[in-house]
């Protein structure tokens, strides 16, 4: 079974999910923070590919990945330092990138490498849902490779469910249709929203990105999903420490994590 199936099944609630970008803040160091994040009980961590254009994030996010591409991060280079990632990591793994530099590779080529790391989904945000269920959807069946599609406040409900009906693992539940960026709470807006969706009563489970970086975030996140995805506050924590073991120990703080361990 696929990590992220067995990880929904065993334990649907309280998850916290980490985006970091690889190639930050060292060319070397993306296995070391994957460990890391496993030992401090991330239930889940998504990697992200550096793209020189990345719309659906903002500036922190944007920095990052200008960061490591100038640290000579590239998708050739992160599948060899993944290559052995699955000898002492169990957790469910995700890369998130943009379909320019994945079309290149060539997404078979793609897959197959993610099925030889251990990768488990992919998320990119900027593949039309057409052509996912008509040329890229088949391939990464064949390879047991999760695509993870994004829906927003916008997305109408006949498409929530074709996505509900054609994807596997979860749905990334984007809190706003804004770029990425830390918030200090959600609106009553986006909790109707959040509200909407839970009365779905969807096949696949939800996971809350865009925004998280409190416990009232988090909180709202897990009341009404499986948990939360936290991306700009953490890549900002492990910028500004140098250091994932610190940046997960004050992140973990802010969220108030313990709380909704089980």
């Amino acid at each position: 079974m696929n990590r992220i199936d067995e990880l929904f099944a065993d334990r649907p609630e309280g998850l916290l999910s980490i985006y970091f970008c690889a190639g930050t803040p060292t060319l070397d160091g993306t296995a070391d923070v994957i460990r890391t994040l496993e030992r401090e009980g991330v239930s889940m961590v998504e990697i992200g590919i550096p793209f020189s254009d990345p719309m659906a994030d903002g500036p922190v996010i944007q920095d990052a990945a200008t960061d490591a591409l100038r640290n000579g991060m590239n998708l050739r280079l992160l599948f060899s330092q993944l290559k052995d990632i699955r000898r002492d990591v169990s957790i469910p793994l995700i890369l998130m990138g943009y379909l320019n530099p994945i079309y290149k590779y060539g997404f078979r080529n793609f897959c197959a490498s993610c099925r030889e790391c251990g990768i488990d989904g992919v998320i990119i945000p900027d593949l039309p849902f057409r052509d996912y269920l008509e040329q890229y959807k088949p391939v990464a069946d064949e390879y047991g490779i999760r695509m993870i599609m994004l829906i927003t406040p916008e997305t109408s409900e006949e498409r929530i469910r074709l996505i509900d009906k054609y994807t596997d693992g979860f749905i990334y539940m984007v809190s706003s249709a804004a770029t990425t960026g830390a918030q200090k709470d959600f609106s009553e807006a986006k909790l109707e929203y959040f509200r909407k969706i839970e009365a779905m009563h969807l096949k696949n489970c939800r996971m809350v990105g865009f925004g998280i970086s409190n416990e009232a975030t988090f909180r709202a996140a897990c009341e009404y999903s499986s948990g939360g995805i936290i991306g700009s506050r953490f890549v900002t924590l492990l910028k500004e420490f140098g250091s994932a073991e610190r940046a997960i120990t004050e992140l973990k703080k802010d969220i108030e994590f313990g709380a909704f361990t089980r």
